[in-house]
């Protein structure tokens, strides 16, 4: 059976006639380089983080605190990396955490499809979010036989919402993740040092401007008048009083797992618990919305112990290597996500691109993994690290 760390393989061969790859090897030059292929407003859009990006960087650095202690002898010619999740058989622990302007990192203005058919390519499981170029009827469509999440930024307007949720189970998704932590948004400076905000401009609505319920609440239609579609969805973009009252509601949505997206505290993770949810999502934004705060690997253990092996914790937030995918796991987390790292390949190769990250991505997981003597997910647990 080969293993994901095979990649490397086919890098070294490839040299050997005369082949070098066509993508970056590392973060920052993924980084660089997609920096210089962006728009300058997107770059900021993706890449920018809350306040002075303490929390941001905090998320990323925060990792590095933590070591895996190798093992010796322990048979790791073979590496499984597969798991378990909402009854899905799933080759690797990785998701494409949701990235609302990921359709605009694309060449070609159409992001989302790109990494729906990255995740067809890999079997790695798209979060497709709310905000995107094309609508999520054609999202899903392109994700193949891997199973896909859409990504839910609840609505002021509950009928619409209710629409939304109806479309995403008709079209295929497999589980609804409503995300908490952007009922208002966060201070950006990078964004609004350029005055940008794309969805303002009419970006990344194509979910709102197809759906019968937005559209009937329109004069014009939005093909007809974007700007008054776009100042629409702004005046009712989220409910920012909403609350644990609520949760019964969103319960009642859909009989498909759900998850809360932005759980950071244990109490929060118990009440989301008893609440009826099937997933926590344990996430900062990767520091976009709130700046200050800790990072979120120092609170996936709290939350975890509060969960209790009761439903699946979901993680992301500064993922940038295969090191941080495997404390992740030891720490408790069931499936793990990448945001910028892939939106930066987007802008650099669309679907090949976002391809190559994750071929990246794990083979480092799966490697290091072989040489620190883990062959499996299950045997990375707490009492790895140190």
């Amino acid at each position: 059976m080969p293993n994901f760390g095979d990649f490397q393989l086919e890098l070294y061969i490839g040299g050997l006639a005369g082949n070098r790859p066509a993508m970056p090897m590392t973060y920052a030059e993924l980084r660089q380089r997609a920096e210089a292929a962006l728009p300058a407003d997107v770059f900021s859009y993706v890449t920018g983080g809350a306040g002075n990006e303490f929390t941001q960087d905090h998320n990323v650095k925060a990792f590095d605190r933590i070591g895996l202690m190798p093992r010796m002898f322990t048979g790791a010619a073979e590496r499984d990396l597969s798991i378990e999740l909402f009854g899905h058989r799933l080759p690797t622990p990785l998701m494409l955490a949701p990235v609302g302007v990921i359709g605009l990192c694309a060449q070609d203005g159409h992001g989302d499809l790109a990494t729906a058919r990255a995740a067809a390519l890999t079997g790695v499981p798209m979060v497709a979010s709310t905000l995107s170029v094309d609508p999520l009827e054609e999202v899903a469509a392109a994700l193949g036989e891997t199973p896909g999440f859409f990504q839910l930024y609840t609505p002021a307007d509950r009928e619409l919402a209710e629409s939304f949720v109806r479309r995403a189970e008709a079209a295929g998704f497999k589980a609804i993740v409503v995300t908490l932590d952007t009922q208002i948004l966060g201070w950006r400076p990078r964004d609004l040092g350029l005055a940008s905000f794309p969805q303002l401009r009419g970006h990344c609505l194509a979910n709102y401007f197809s759906d019968p319920i937005f559209r009937a609440k329109l004069e014009r239609p939005p093909e007809e008048d974007p700007r008054a579609a776009a100042l629409l969805w702004a005046l009712g973009f989220s409910d920012a009083n909403l609350n644990w009252d609520d949760l019964a509601w969103l319960r009642s949505l859909t009989k498909l797992p759900l998850l809360l997206k932005g759980i950071c505290h244990p109490e929060d993770a118990r009440r989301a618990i008893a609440g009826g949810v099937d997933g926590i999502y344990c996430s900062n934004h990767g520091g976009r919305q709130a700046n200050g705060g800790a990072a979120a690997i120092d609170m996936l253990p709290g939350v975890v112990e509060a969960v209790d092996g009761e439903v699946p914790v979901l993680f992301d937030s500064g993922v940038r290597g295969g090191e941080h995918v495997v404390k992740a796991i030891a720490l408790g987390a069931s499936a793990v996500g990448i945001g910028r790292p892939y939106a930066w390949g987007c802008a650099l190769g669309g679907t090949d691109g976002i391809v190559h990250v994750l071929r990246s991505l794990l083979a480092e997981t799966d490697l290091l993994m072989a040489v620190d003597g883990y062959p499996t997910l299950g045997d990375l647990t707490p009492e790895t690290l140190i």
